[in-house]
């Protein structure tokens, strides 16, 4: 008889890969599958996760600590309304969602690199907590967002010649992916 292999950590930073969380593996070894987003309290836990990266970065990190000066305790609660609207077809969200991100940049530009950033941690985020339908689509409607903002911050094109918006690769979420 073998003996009992001791428990892994499931909380805290050791526990946690771009696979997902350790305490998350099937038996063999091998990581269980991951539930889909199926409420807000699944998002409150993304959010969290995917703001604890991004404050954390080099790149866009200032823009939410030092340049907005983001309370992430006062603002979850908008923040977790936009993403429920989105994704779980709610209509809690009511606010314009691109007056706070134009008013950042005209005090610090936002480039093609910070928003590609952004859709690489917040990929890197839905794919550490979660996998199905409504993950797929928190993706795709993350890069759709980072595009969109990305153009209407940079006065139009993603892809203008001038470099305002060159630059952006959303698939480059797949280097976090893997």
């Amino acid at each position: 008889m073998t003996p009992p292999r001791p428990a892994r950590p499931t909380a805290g930073p050791a526990a946690e890969t771009t696979a997902g969380p350790v305490g998350r593996q099937g038996g063999d070894g091998r990581p269980a599958s991951r539930p889909d987003i199926a409420g807000r309290a699944d998002l409150e836990a993304l959010l969290r996760r995917f703001y604890r990266a991004a404050f954390a970065d080099p790149l866009i990190g200032p823009y939410f600590t030092e340049i907005a000066g983001l309370d992430l305790e006062a603002h979850l609660p908008h923040i977790a309304d936009f993403w429920e609207s989105a994704l779980l077809r709610t209509a809690s969200y009511r606010r314009n969602a691109f007056t706070p991100h134009a008013a950042l940049h005209e005090r610090r530009p936002m480039t093609a690199e910070h928003f590609g950033r952004w859709v690489q941690l917040w990929t890197a985020a839905v794919d550490g907590l979660h996998a199905g339908p409504v993950a797929e689509r928190a993706k795709a409607q993350g890069e759709r967002i980072a595009v969109n903002l990305l153009r209407r911050t940079s006065g139009g094109s993603a892809d203008a010649p001038d470099g305002a918006g060159g630059g952006f690769v959303p698939l480059s979420a797949v280097l976090l992916r893997s």
